[in-house]
């Protein structure tokens, strides 16, 4: 199964956070790939420039690599794809990854219910 996971999955599946259900923690474990979006890291940065995180995003990228996760880069394509979707969430990041995991066949780990609402793969924990 290959598996993209929502930017807080991340954050909690590095952080080894509580929050991170034993099921989330299951499904990264027999994922044979597990991906973490660009648009993620995006969103970090952002978040970081508005104080609203620690300022070292660059750690968090270097976490990627060291978690044995994968990049998934955003293509024009996902864009299309995030331009057809319902309004059902408004935050733009969020319909990137909803996007990705769809054009890509990816099942989609998320803890927001209403991301999983959107897509079939979607996952809620």
């Amino acid at each position: 199964m290959r598996l993209l996971i929502d930017t807080h999955i991340y954050l909690w599946s590095i952080m080894q956070d509580r929050r991170l259900s034993n099921d989330a923690r299951g499904l990264l474990s027999q994922a044979d790939e597990v991906y973490v979006s660009s648009a993620s890291i995006w969103e970090l940065s952002i978040k970081a420039s508005r104080g609203k995180l620690e300022p070292h995003v660059e750690e968090f990228v270097m976490q990627i690599r060291q978690s044995g996760f994968h990049e998934l880069e955003v293509r024009y394509e996902h864009a299309f794809v995030a331009r057809d979707l319902p309004f059902l969430h408004s935050d733009p990041f969020d319909r990137m990854l909803v996007a990705q995991a769809a054009s890509e066949l990816m099942r989609f780990l998320t803890a927001d219910r209403m991301l999983a609402d959107y897509h079939p793969c979607g996952i809620p924990v």
